[in-house]
């Protein structure tokens, strides 16, 4: 059955920003289902490394059929297929990132994954698009609502909506 309250996060800061966002984007509709709505396009700083080269961020939800395990396995393969590569450090620069933000309201911690993203709360930079387009998505956790918990966050950074050149 056809599942359609999946939010991903797609972000990267190498290269040509702008394709990497649209050839994730594609590359998502080809091998993991339709994306239903996208929000805008955020210009944010690095979130937990430093780098001179800002991120574009963006979320999507998506419509699947696949389960949550195997939906991760494609996407880190279309990481991988757009020049992802995996530092030792957590956090690095990258052509891009896709992260499982929810699947539906399904609570899932295992060593290979966990949903929901246990850091949406503490980044600006996928609150405030999850914000944009489901203000009132409810995070199977937290109870609490995209928009209270963009209130509630306390990260710094500016994050703003940005038009491709």
């Amino acid at each position: 059955m056809e599942k359609t309250g999946i939010f991903l996060g797609i972000g990267g800061n190498q290269g040509l920003r702008w394709n990497y966002i649209k050839s994730g984007k594609e590359l998502i509709e080809q091998n993991v289902g339709k994306i239903l709505r996208a929000s805008s396009v955020y210009e944010t700083p690095p979130w937990g490394f430093e780098s001179e080269t800002p991120f574009l961020n963006q979320v999507v939800q998506i419509q699947t059929k696949l389960e949550p395990l195997e939906l991760l396995t494609i996407l880190h393969q279309i990481e991988v297929k757009l020049g992802r590569v995996r530092s030792v450090s957590q956090y690095s620069s990258r052509t891009i990132d896709i992260d499982l933000l929810f699947y539906n309201q399904a609570i899932i911690e295992t060593p290979q994954i966990q949903v929901p993203h246990p850091r949406i709360p503490l980044r600006k930079f996928v609150l405030e698009p999850l914000t944009e387009l489901a203000p009132d998505f409810l995070h199977p956790v937290l109870h609490q609502t995209m928009l209270e918990l963009t209130i509630r966050c306390t990260d710094p950074s500016i994050c703003r909506v940005v038009e491709e050149i």
